[in-house]
């Protein structure tokens, strides 16, 4: 594959020393991840997951998929963090941010059960009254309270339009299936709806090429056979420690270099709308990994050249907190050029006849540029173009740099302790039985 980890623009902010400082750590970081003993402790099950994965669940996908596409309109997809995030990514990034206005062939793929807002639920319940309806609902436990209200809510929609027994034809559930599994598994057995399981050994971040993911992916019309060979390619590239040749090493030591350097908060950036919610995904897998023991950059991300008109100004001249890591295709998904005008009235004649891509390039060579000279390091990965092989392949290489980069700083990983604090609270002024007595 073609991804590549330029760092011409971050080297200048990177001492030799301090590199050679933090290679045994990644080292150490690089065998720990692969180490046995670990992988039996902790969720690392997407390390080998492009090789190992469960060939029938993954046919059974894809049977699903086609059958759902002759079904509905309108596919939902419930759920929250990872349970939607890496999917609705895969999609964007495949298919276009415009794929739900653009797609004839298939059924528009909805996200819900990621807020309590009860405007945007009702106006997807506004979306779907006239249309038929399937939904795939994900969660390993069932009760997380997001999604178990959209579920309730959609639940209750299918039941009224299709009857208590066509409802369980058009419903999908992703979810646990350990001895002892939650009360969503539980429901799903009882009342017969079809089911997918949430591996048990990967955690929600690292889920999206699990059925957590490749449901909605495979409903949306993506190759998903595409998605894993890149991933699989991936693995096989970065299955040796190799400093000079690894990138998904050298990444992860980078950005812990710029981080010692007082750089805490990394930007996720790209040119192109359609990769806004792999900026998203990134966002958490990085976050919920690293955040923790008050260790950590702060993931964020941006869309330019439209976020240089609103955040430009701050990553220019701010506080010199800011490194910036750009995804870049090599070619875009269509070819547009500029239109050539008898008159010059808008004062962009000097690019007509040029392509958008080439405009788009020049806009990010002279914005790297410009950030690099007021004190922003960056860190530029390109890829070949936005097809599912060169997404799995992204996945698994920011999968593997993000376990790399946790324990580099000493933290584990794939744990998300924090995360509890806002629900407990919630739940006490909610007045949720077991909690009562509880103070916030």
């Amino acid at each position: 594959m073609s991804l590549r980890l330029d760092t011409q623009y971050a080297d200048q902010f990177v001492s030799a020393g301090s590199l050679e400082k933090l290679r045994p750590a990644a080292e150490a970081a690089f065998k720990k991840v692969r180490d046995p003993a670990e992988r039996s402790a902790q969720p690392i099950g997407w390390l080998t997951l492009p090789e190992d994965y469960d060939r029938e669940e993954f046919s059974r996908i894809k049977v699903c998929a086609e059958r759902i596409k002759k079904m509905c309109d309108v596919f939902v997809v419930i759920g929250i963090g990872g349970s939607y995030l890496g999917a609705r990514a895969a999609i964007e990034f495949v298919k276009g941010a415009n794929y739900n206005a653009l797609n004839k062939n298939g059924p528009a793929v909805y996200f819900s059960g990621n807020s309590i807002d009860p405007d945007a639920l009702s106006e997807l319940l506004e979306i779907c009254a006239d249309k038929d309806v399937c939904v795939n609902v994900i969660s390993k436990s069932g009760t997380t309270t997001e999604p178990a209200i959209a579920f309730r809510v959609f639940r209750e929609l299918l039941e009224k339009k299709y009857g208590a027994e066509g409802a369980v034809k058009r419903i999908f559930v992703t979810t646990d299936k350990t001895p002892k599994p939650g009360t969503l598994k539980e429901f799903a057995d009882a009342v017969g709806y079809e089911t997918f399981v949430v591996p048990s050994n990967i955690g929600g971040r690292f889920s999206v090429l699990s059925a957590v993911g490749l449901l909605p992916i495979a409903v949306a019309g993506c190759d998903i056979d595409a998605m894993m060979a890149g991933a699989n390619d991936a693995m096989k590239d970065f299955a040796d420690y190799d400093f000079t040749k690894n990138t998904a090493v050298r990444y992860a030591v980078y950005r812990n270099c710029l981080h010692s350097e007082g750089k805490a908060v990394e930007f996720y950036c790209s040119y192109t709308p359609a990769l806004q919610y792999t900026g998203e995904w990134l966002k958490q897998l990085y976050g919920e990994s690293e955040g923790k023991d008050h260790k950590g950059i702060f993931p964020a991300s941006a869309v330019y050249s439209t976020d240089l008109h609103s955040l430009g100004q701050y990553v220019q001249d701010g506080e010199r907190i800011l490194f910036e890591t750009v995804l870049i295709p090599d070619e875009p998904r269509y070819k547009l050029d500029i239109p050539k005008a008898a008159l010059d009235t808008d004062g962009i004649g000097y690019i007509a006849g040029k392509s958008l891509h080439y405009v788009n390039s020049k806009a990010f060579l002279g914005t790297v540029l410009a950030h690099v000279k007021g004190g922003v390091p960056n860190l530029v990965v390109s890829y070949e173009k936005a097809d599912e092989k060169n997404f799995g392949y992204l996945v698994y290489f920011f999968e593997l740099a993000c376990a790399i980069s946790g324990y580099i700083l000493g933290v584990c990983p794939f744990n998300q302790p924090g995360v509890e604090a806002y629900k407990k609270n919630m739940f006490i002024l909610l007045g949720k039985p077991g909690y009562e007595g509880q103070t916030i």
